[in-house]
């Protein structure tokens, strides 16, 4: 499985520590920012979402509150971005939405933010119909936008 993980200069850091936490058991692909001067998030949000079902199978996304990385993650056609903040969450968006990435703010504390990594990469997407046609439903409008 590769996994790809972004942010930007804020959440810099947690990037570089959820990338070592995983590089042992994954294929990890970094897409910057690689420091911690001042850039903007879109950048790198569209840059790992693009990738999404073609160099890697699922994304990690870092701002200052997740919010706006993830709604620009949002916009590109495909992504399903889920903005968690607990390991339900992480849970439930991979189960019921099968969430293709995720996105936390660069508050997280460390050990909170790899146990909601590893909570999302190991949990399935449930098949469930009902989420299935809900999935179909954004889809649909999507493709028709």
């Amino acid at each position: 499985m590769k996994i790809g993980l972004a942010s930007d200069h804020r959440g810099y850091k947690l990037k570089e520590e959820l990338i070592s936490f995983l590089k042992d058991n994954y294929d990890v692909i970094n897409y910057g920012t690689n420091s911690e001067e001042s850039t903007d998030y879109p950048i790198y949000a569209f840059k790992l979402c693009k990738q999404i079902g073609k160099e890697i199978d699922f994304g990690i996304l870092i701002c200052g509150t997740g919010i706006g990385i993830s709604i620009a993650a949002n916009k590109v056609k495909g992504i399903r971005c889920a903005k968690i903040s607990n390991v339900e969450e992480a849970k439930l968006c991979r189960e019921h939405n099968n969430a293709n990435v995720i996105a936390f703010g660069e508050k997280t504390d460390v050990s909170l933010a790899k146990e909601m990594v590893k909570t999302f990469l190991e949990t399935d997407f449930s098949n469930g119909e009902r989420h299935i046609q809900r999935i179909k439903e954004i889809e649909d409008f999507e493709n028709a936008s």
